[in-house]
């Protein structure tokens, strides 16, 4: 393992090459450049390819391809470009095709605006293409975690055979931070790697005529198309015990911030300096936003607690409706928002939750 000091995007990108990504392809868009500009130098270095396709749809659908034959796959984008991606992400997950993605977010909606925000937050948990599927989704809030969340995220594209999506955002994505990246996979590994997927991915010849590899997203018989979106749910749900959640400060807490990402990172900055203030605060940070971390907020002792506090970079807010199912009604939520480009600031938490304090 290294120690270096990078920007987020290029962090991303090299996690992938170290995980064993070997194809990458994508389109520009701000805030997420300098992810493909990465690849497109390293790649060469380790034997595998970048394409700069002549759209966002074009680059997701040769993604599509280059994982149907087993290869570790990649694209990425910001918030349109990603809606542009989704019909070949939702082939991706009809077909049990593992590729992995990254949302490096921008504000909404429509073109909107290049500076950073979390407005995609229903596009990532619960909309990211048509027929209803879900994805496993990671919400950094460093670098270094941005970097983990990567190389670990193909392992678990492979695991289920379905796409992976790191949802970050333009602050994480263009910030910079030491990071100690991980150990670089061996060209035997990855090569073990896309034997291990001959059973259905497409190998051309060294399958023969009898096994032959059929990469199917969708159905015609009603009754296959039942069973295939059965299966899918079975693999949905058996995604709860891979919940990850960080909670700080809770037991004491009268006060609870409740964010994600980059938002959640300022909470935690903001929770310090109240405790210094004397005001009991506490986290609650969904590291994978879906699944959601649902039974953390039963870990809140709402005897005690005057509010939870949503705080995100949305305007209206969205990560607020997954906190409602979890508090279930036994406390006040209120909400700390953010819009346009804008990003959260100590300096407004802090005022949000003074005035629950003061029960304004």
């Amino acid at each position: 393992m290294s120690r270096v000091f990078m920007k987020g995007c290029e962090a991303i990108a090299e996690a992938a090459v170290r995980a064993g990504c070997r194809f990458f392809a994508g389109y520009p868009i701000t805030p997420q450049n300098e992810i493909p500009e990465y690849f497109s130098r390293r790649m060469p270095e380790v034997g595998g390819v970048f394409v700069q396709g002549e759209s966002e749809v074009a680059s997701v659908n040769m993604v599509y391809g280059a994982a149907s034959a087993g290869v570790r796959a990649m694209t990425s984008s910001s918030s349109p470009g990603i809606a542009l991606k989704s019909e070949g992400i939702s082939y991706c997950a009809a077909a049990r095709i593992p590729m992995v993605y990254a949302n490096i977010s921008r504000g909404g909606p429509g073109v909107g605006s290049i500076q950073p925000a979390q407005m995609d937050y229903f596009q990532a948990t619960r909309a990211s293409g048509n027929g209803g599927f879900q994805m496993m989704v990671f919400a950094p809030s460093t670098v270094q975690e941005a970097v983990d969340m990567t190389y670990a995220a193909f392992d678990y594209a492979d695991r289920d055979r379905n796409p992976v999506l790191i949802l970050a955002d333009g602050v994480i994505g263009t910030m910079m931070e030491p990071v100690v990246l991980p150990g670089m996979k061996s060209e035997e590994e990855v090569a073990a790697l896309k034997a291990s997927k001959q059973g259905w991915a497409c190998v051309g010849h060294k399958l023969d005529y009898a096994h032959r590899a059929w990469i199917q997203p969708g159905h015609w018989l009603t009754s296959d198309m039942q069973k295939a979106n059965e299966d899918a749910a079975a693999l949905y749900e058996s995604w709860k015990k891979d919940v990850q959640v960080e909670e700080y400060r809770l037991e004491d807490a009268e006060v609870v911030l409740t964010a994600y990402g980059i938002s959640a990172r300022i909470c935690k900055s903001a929770v310090e300096l109240l405790r210094a203030q004397g005001v009991k605060a506490g986290l609650i940070r969904p590291i994978t936003v879906h699944p959601f971390p649902y039974a953390a907020y039963d870990h809140i002792d709402y005897s005690k607690v005057k509010a939870v506090l949503d705080v995100e970079m949305s305007i209206p807010a969205q990560f607020v409706d997954d906190v409602a199912v979890a508090v279930k009604d036994r406390c006040l939520i209120e909400t700390c928002l953010c819009s346009g480009g804008n990003i959260m600031s100590r300096d407004k938490v802090l005022a949000a939750v003074k005035k629950i304090m003061e029960g304004k």
